[in-house]
């Protein structure tokens, strides 16, 4: 990552970056345009919220039906159901956080964690950061699992970076928490599930998607496992075409969820939905 006082900024410049962030921009307002939004907004942002939470939920494994996850209530058995309740409790928590995000983002990914993990946990490793030795269960992301010591260091540096502020786009410091929090897995579970809450939250609170109607969790299912992987190597390997490339698909992905809850629009028009 970039040594300047703003790296985050020097991100945004890397190329191809800059025409992400405006197609991303130009999708979103084209939902926040439609007028179904005017009408209906709750509606459509319930909507969000549920495809989004089963979208991030398939990421990490259980890949139900849209049908499934609306119909079923029970969340509390082991696998699967846990993995779907755990993405619907945190897409539900996730607008609760922003004054606290602000502040102090440890202290919001803490409680994501304990929201994601449900009590399925060892109760003292919950809603805090592993420990040297401390196993990691995230068995769909092969990265090199960091040490604890570093990524004790890199989270907390990413903290102090959010803190601190930044010019950088809202995609590009959404990607980058993402990102990092995937590659450096601080939690013995549900690491998946939380980043992308934290991405959701970033989203929400840079102003880019404040209804959070624009679930980049679709995007990133419909663009599939292997390709979300993929990107995450890229990222990983720390080089900048690598940082761009995890950029340009985190892109993808919000712009994917902006189709997606255009179409919703649209059914809800017709009365369809």
């Amino acid at each position: 990552m970039s040594t300047t006082a703003d790296p985050l900024a020097a991100l945004g410049a890397l190329p191809g970056v800059a025409d992400s962030v405006d197609s991303v921009r130009k999708a979103v307002d084209r939902v926040y345009g439609h007028r179904v939004m005017r009408r209906r907004g709750n509606e459509v942002t319930a909507e969000a919220a549920l495809r989004g939470a089963r979208g991030s939920a398939a990421l990490s494994g259980a890949d139900w039906a849209l049908e499934e996850v609306r119909r079923r209530t029970d969340f509390s058995g082991e696998g699967e159901p846990r993995t779907v309740g755990g993405a619907l409790r945190l897409t539900a928590e996730a607008g609760q956080l922003l004054s606290v995000w602000r502040q102090s983002p440890l202290r919001v990914l803490a409680r994501l964690h304990l929201v994601a993990a449900g009590g399925t946990e060892v109760q003292d490793r919950i809603g805090r950061p592993r420990l040297p030795g401390e196993p990691v269960d995230e068995p769909l992301v092969a990265l090199a699992l960091p040490e604890a010591g570093e990524m004790s260091g890199r989270l907390e540096g990413l903290a102090e970076l959010l803190i601190a502020g930044s010019q950088a786009p809202a995609l590009v410091t959404a990607a980058v928490v993402h990102g990092e929090l995937l590659a450096l897995r601080p939690f013995g579970s549900h690491n998946g599930l939380v980043a992308r809450a934290a991405q959701r939250i970033v989203l929400i609170g840079s102003g880019l998607d404040p209804k959070s109607i624009c679930p980049a969790e679709v995007g990133h299912a419909e663009l599939g496992r292997d390709a979300y992987l993929e990107a995450l190597d890229a990222y990983a390997s720390g080089t900048p075409e690598g940082v761009a490339a995890w950029i340009a698909h985190c892109a993808r992905a919000v712009e994917l969820g902006a189709r997606e809850t255009a179409a919703v629009c649209e059914a809800l028009q017709r009365g369809a939905a």
